[in-house]
């Protein structure tokens, strides 16, 4: 077996190699952005951190490795994990700093937390024990990003990824945009913070989870054993 996590200079890659290493052996997992290596893995993980347009850019910059992964998650149909930021540039565009086109495995879009949403009464977030902070209009609006710990609502599904995880399990999240797939049935799992935002996300053989299981505990390393040990 061999696990690749790409690195493509700006991923969130030591925390997910360190939950990884409590899965498989050290000889079974390799950090790489060689587009060589990806031919040769089993599983494909793409952690992400920052900004959406500089993850789609960073995996542009290094020669040949974005054709090279289309192939392997597209065509080989491997199996393909996204990690935060890597779960949004799966969609087909994202509006970060700018409008950017994301690598479109998943038809939608990734926008701003609560970019159409109204200004809540504190007594309204304060029952759903939600942080806020105070609007220029005086009213109060939602802390961005959501960071922190949640509870996942889990859609009715057998997905062997989340074989074991139940509803309203705990993870933890740090991020700002949110994706909105075209295609409900791509949703596997929700959080609430001011609306219902995306937690997971799949497709054939591509699954994406918008929290870090790496940072998540038992739960997320429960996560990870599941992708690692699926075969779509």
């Amino acid at each position: 077996m061999k696990i690749v996590v790409i690195d493509y200079g700006a991923g969130n890659v030591e925390s997910v190699l360190n939950a990884l290493f409590l899965l498989k052996g050290d000889d079974e997992i390799l950090v790489s952005n060689n587009p060589a290596d990806l031919k040769s893995a089993n599983h494909l993980i793409l952690p992400g951190v920052g900004a959406f347009g500089d993850c789609v850019e960073g995996l542009k910059s290094i020669e040949g490795l974005l054709p090279e992964l289309r192939k392997q998650v597209l065509t080989e149909k491997k199996p393909f994990l996204g990690i935060c930021v890597g779960m949004q540039v799966l969609a087909s565009v994202g509006y970060e700093n700018g409008e950017h086109q994301g690598l479109c495995f998943i038809n939608g879009h990734v926008e701003k937390i609560g970019a159409n949403s109204e200004q809540m009464s504190s007594r309204s977030a304060a029952q759903r024990d939600l942080p806020l902070s105070r609007g220029m209009g005086g009213g109060f609006k939602l802390k961005i990003p959501h960071m922190g710990w949640n509870n996942i609502i889990v859609k009715p599904n057998k997905h062997a990824v989340l074989k074991d995880i139940k509803d309203g399990e705990h993870f933890y999240f740090a991020n700002s945009f949110h994706f909105i797939c075209q295609n409900e049935n791509n949703v596997l799992a929700q959080v609430e913070y001011g609306e219902k935002l995306t937690a997971i996300v799949a497709k054939e053989n591509i699954f994406g989870a918008q929290f870090h299981p790496e940072k998540s505990g038992e739960a997320g390393l429960k996560l990870l054993k599941n992708f690692l040990n699926w075969r779509p």
